[in-house]
């Protein structure tokens, strides 16, 4: 496949890790809900698109059993040392580098999954048709992606809608799509699938948690180059050694609700 490549604002430094790891640790419940309601079994032989650090992998794993299996690909060598090195307990889930657009295995899987890496392709549909075609009679393709149209602040803060705001034109301006969660199973119809259903996950996160302002200053100081260099803010609008400090001030102040990202699934079977 010749597609057009995004590259990958986010990269993979220590602290981009660690944002992953904090990340994964909040949608982890979310994650394992959306993977049973689609139907990942026990021993199936199951596919991970950019797996990473491997969270999805290792919860697709402990779904499949000893009996099943899982192949993990990702085309951040880093990433998945750090993955391989935390999966050592499970023989049966493997670390392959490899680029989600035009890998493939010779034998077939009799599911596809990947989380939050559709976010990042230039050309989604043209990606799930591929994995579509990888799939066993009646094999099952996931996606899970975020809508950051749903985040918000309630009631509204103005750091809090200032940073949603930095954030979504940053991912834009870099090539991705960070409400592409709601076109899901738009998209998998368009690849091809059958009998496309799923929905979505919204957390509410409650004043006074720090997981919420982590959560935003974590993506905006990892989007700060990006933000900068599209005119979006300047490095002293956002200050961001102090941003996550103030912004918990301000929530808890308000009393203010962070609704984070809606963690959306759809899925399809091959036709």
């Amino acid at each position: 496949m010749n597609q057009p490549k995004t590259s990958y604002v986010l990269g993979s430094s220590d602290q981009e890790i660690e944002r992953l790891d904090r990340q994964s640790a909040s949608i982890e419940a979310a994650t394992r809900l959306l993977l049973r309601a689609a139907g990942i079994a026990p021993g199936m032989r199951v596919l991970d698109l950019g797996t990473g650090l491997g969270h999805v992998a290792m919860m697709v794993a402990d779904l499949v059993g000893p009996h099943g299996s899982v192949v993990a690909i990702d085309s951040d060598a880093r990433l998945l040392e750090v993955a391989a090195s935390r999966a050592s307990a499970r023989p049966h889930l493997r670390f392959l580098e490899g680029d989600v657009r035009s890998w493939r295995d010779a034998e077939p899987f009799d599911a596809v999954v990947g989380r939050l890496i559709l976010f990042h392709l230039a050309d989604p549909v043209s990606v799930l048709r591929h994995h579509a075609a990888s799939l066993s009679p009646a094999g099952l393709l996931l996606a899970l992606d975020f809508d950051l149209g749903s985040c918000r602040s309630e009631p509204p803060l103005p750091l809090a809608t200032d940073a949603l705001g930095w954030i979504l034109a940053a991912f834009r301006s870099a090539g991705a799509n960070p409400v592409i969660g709601a076109r899901l199973g738009l998209m998998l119809a368009a690849a091809g699938l059958a009998n496309v259903q799923g929905f979505g996950v919204q957390g509410y996160i409650a004043p006074g948690d720090p997981a919420a302002p982590a959560l935003l200053s974590g993506v905006v100081r990892t989007l700060v180059p990006q933000i900068v260099a599209t005119g979006l803010a300047t490095a002293e609008q956002i200050g961001i050694d102090t941003f996550e400090a103030r912004l918990a001030d301000a929530l808890q102040t308000a009393g203010s609700v962070v609704l984070p990202p809606t963690l959306v699934a759809a899925w399809g079977r091959r036709s």
